[in-house]
């Protein structure tokens, strides 16, 4: 009997005394709560802690010098974990880097400082990337227009941009919800906050708002936005010589020349697109592929779309952008579902596609010593997220590879930071 527990306390003992790391694996089958995990390593990195981004290795999985504390963290939010000793870590570092692997082996080294542009009240919207951060407990800063204006960008590495029209157009809800009390009201806050900033219109403020997002871009900020922030955002940067906003949105009429005026040097995703005019119709302009769907007559679980596979050691950004426990990805709607392929910039790196429409849903590239995603859709979770409807809750969906491709964005700036130009 005594030799039978001897044997058990230095079982023990060798578990504790060689279980030097802790390995948070991201596989299908083998994480209860993909989107917890990326919680715990933003919180492992707020307490100044590095940690390993193991590319295409076991879903994007995590390795982590082990502490009792981040152990106990792991337990508490309900996230798996491993317990291994050095030689297996290194063991599995060894093989990562073997140079016919297509895996990699990235640090993260610092929590990036996050703000999300987001109006006080978000009707009638729910935002899919405020609600994941919120269930995965990453801390982030509101901000809006007046902040961006008076240059509070520079304090932060990332920016997500609530979805947003960027046009001045007021998501052209005009002809549905002209009548509702919450769009009468935005359009009142909106005026009146163009005019206590100095601008003449809110199409105006857009702009100016959209510049400075740019330059912020360009210093070395990385930039996330998701449906209408993507394509309005590109629009409003395009238009910047022109007035494309109909009487009702800022009380003249828009540039009958706007079309032919349109600056596509100044975007960062989209080119040749086409201008809709027409201030009823629920669309900003031809890039948007959402028609497609009940064209083609789309069945939902027959609306997917495909994550593209780099070289995790000569094409890391996209990479990390893409890491996830599956390739194929259900697909879901909104005011940009995606974006057609005809009007992207062959610059852009695309990450994700529809080939069956000939749609990109997620894409990426760089402005200066910076970057910028663009993710179409509302809301990985909700397949067609109506004005009114409750927000997802996501504890029914933990897993979800649609809203882990968000979480890769936030943790990007963590493998790249630097000095920013103000």
């Amino acid at each position: 009997m005594k030799k039978i527990v001897l044997l058990l306390v230095l079982s023990l003992f060798i578990k504790v005394g060689y279980s030097s790391y802790l390995l948070i694996p991201m596989d299908e089958g083998k994480q209860t709560n993909h989107l917890k995990a990326y919680g715990i390593a933003f919180w492992v990195l707020q307490n100044d802690i590095e940690l390993e981004w193991l590319l295409n290795y076991r879903g994007g999985s995590f390795l982590i010098k082990y502490y009792k504390d981040i152990e106990k963290e792991c337990v508490i939010r309900g996230v798996s974990y491993e317990l291994i000793a050095d030689v297996q870590a290194s063991s599995i570092k060894n093989a990562i880097i073997d140079p016919e692997v297509n895996q990699e082996v990235v640090k993260l080294e610092t929590a990036p400082k996050i703000a999300v542009y987001t109006p006080t009240g978000k009707m009638p919207w729910d935002d899919a990337v405020t609600m994941v951060l919120e269930y995965a407990e990453i801390p982030y800063d509101k901000i809006y227009d007046s902040a961006i204006i008076n240059m509070v960008l520079p304090k932060y590495d990332w920016l997500h941009l609530h979805h947003e029209d960027f046009t001045g157009q007021y998501g052209k809800f005009y002809a549905a919800y002209k009548n509702a009390a919450w769009y009468q009201k935005q359009q009142r806050d909106a005026e009146a906050s163009a005019t206590s900033l100095g601008f003449n219109k809110v199409s105006e403020l857009k702009l100016g708002v959209s510049t400075r997002i740019k330059e912020f871009v360009a210093g070395g900020g990385f930039l996330f936005t998701m449906c209408s922030g993507t394509d309005s955002y590109d629009i409003s940067l395009a238009a910047h010589n022109t007035d494309i906003c109909a009487s009702m949105f800022d009380g003249d009429a828009a540039d009958r020349q706007a079309q032919s005026k349109l600056d596509f040097s100044q975007t960062l995703a989209f080119k040749d697109f086409k201008l809709v005019t027409n201030p009823l119709q629920y669309e900003f302009s031809s890039i948007d592929g959402t028609s497609m769907r009940f064209k083609q007559r789309v069945p939902q679980n027959q609306d997917i779309f495909n994550l593209f596979e780099f070289s995790a050691k000569w094409d890391i950004v996209p990479t990390m952008l893409c890491q996830n426990h599956t390739s194929v990805v259900q697909g879901f709607m909104g005011q940009t579902t995606d974006f057609k392929k005809e009007y992207i910039k062959s610059s852009v790196t695309i990450m994700g596609e529809t080939k069956a429409m000939g749609t990109v849903r997620y894409m990426s590239g760089e402005l200066g010593e910076g970057r910028w995603t663009f993710y179409g859709g509302h809301d990985p979770e909700d397949y067609q997220h109506r004005v009114g409807d409750p927000p997802t809750d996501l504890n029914l969906h933990p897993n979800s590879p649609g809203y882990r491709l968000i979480l890769n964005n936030i943790l990007f700036p963590a493998a790249k930071k630097k000095k920013r130009k103000t």
